[in-house]
């Protein structure tokens, strides 16, 4: 493996745990989901190999790109890449799954002592896991990265992230770490535990948080994207968001149940004032304004619930199919990841 001149060479001393089937070297392996991303992909490998590098040989690495059905030249730029190297393995799903799915599938053929899952646009910089790898040395099972700052991102981006934050955690059994995405490590025995979880609806990041483990946090501060765009539209954003929240949660439909209450106590007691107010005062002619307010109120109000019961009879349509989470197309492993 190449080197820089001058580079820093950074021993990290090896954790010799009864844990069993930890090598005397521990692997760690890089999962790395890719969609449509053949200009980062060189950038990538470039700065992992000097991460590797400065880390030295006491930790041994594996990249394993998930290649969610690119259309352009991702598959061809990743082979090139692992051309005369022991450490890349690529798997190609046969269409599009999203990321979910395709770090879903990472997960499951990662062989690694550890796993890290990461995204291709140095977001998530390797500069960042040789203090991880300490931390899971040191006997943390889960090794969180939280963001410090949200430079990069725009007010509207920032403001909605907060809000469900503080809307998932308001509302999910388990709460999920605040600013913390994908980037984490994980011991194999986390990994393990999270593939035994069979979800179809799935967001990564509640599940990771679901499993527990000894968890142990750092931060650092999320650079811009090294090259191409971000695919994250607001509309997949909230689609994820609900995922999220609809899979972690039944309170949404319990909420509905207190309305409904509340609405039939409140409907009771108009209902009688209606009756005494006409008793005392007489029949007068009703209000045209307030009979379609009430309408639009509780259509308004009858429509939103069913909304929510359909967001939950659709991802119990989903679960019931039992259909894979992704379809794999071909696969290229490395030694390392082979052995």
């Amino acid at each position: 493996m190449k080197k820089k001149p001058g580079a820093e060479v950074v021993q990290l001393e090896v954790d010799h745990r009864a844990a069993a089937g930890i090598r005397a070297v521990p692997r760690v392996t890089l999962v790395v989901p890719v969609y449509n991303e053949e200009a980062s992909i060189p950038v990538f490998v470039e700065r992992v190999t000097e991460m590797m590098a400065r880390i030295g040989a006491s930790v041994s690495f594996d990249i394993l790109f998930v290649n969610d059905g690119s259309r352009d030249r991702t598959e061809r730029t990743i082979l090139a890449e692992a051309a005369g190297r022991d450490d890349i393995s690529l798997i190609n799903l046969s269409r599009n799954f999203g990321k979910e799915a395709a770090l879903t599938a990472g997960l499951h053929h990662a062989t690694g002592d550890a796993v890290i899952p990461l995204d291709v646009d140095l977001q998530d910089p390797p500069e960042v896991i040789a203090e991880m790898i300490r931390r899971w040395q040191g006997g943390a099972r889960v090794v969180n990265a939280r963001r410090s700052r949200r430079d990069a991102d725009s007010w509207l981006k920032k403001a909605t992230a907060n809000g469900f934050y503080r809307l998932f955690n308001a509302l999910a059994e388990q709460p999920i770490p605040r600013d913390v995405g994908d980037f984490r490590l994980m011991d194999r025995e986390v990994v393990q535990a999270i593939r035994q979880l069979g979800e179809r609806s799935r967001c990564n990041k509640a599940l990771f948080s679901w499993v527990g483990f000894e968890t142990e946090e750092i931060t650092y501060e999320r650079p811009p994207r090294a090259a191409g765009q971000s695919r994250w539209s607001y509309w997949k954003l909230t689609k994820l968001a609900l995922d999220a929240i609809f899979s972690s949660s039944t309170v949404p439909l319990r909420i509905w149940t207190y309305v409904g209450m509340m609405m039939a106590v409140l409907s009771l007691l108009y209902s009688a004032f209606l009756f005494f107010r006409t008793l005392i005062f007489g029949i007068d002619v009703p209000g045209y304004a307030s009979t379609v307010i009430l309408i639009l109120v509780f259509g308004g109000l009858n429509m939103f619930a069913l909304g929510i019961i359909g967001e939950y009879v659709g991802r119990i349509y989903t679960e019931v199919r039992q259909r894979p989470l992704y379809v794999v197309r071909s696969q290229f492993l490395s030694a390392k990841a082979a052995d």
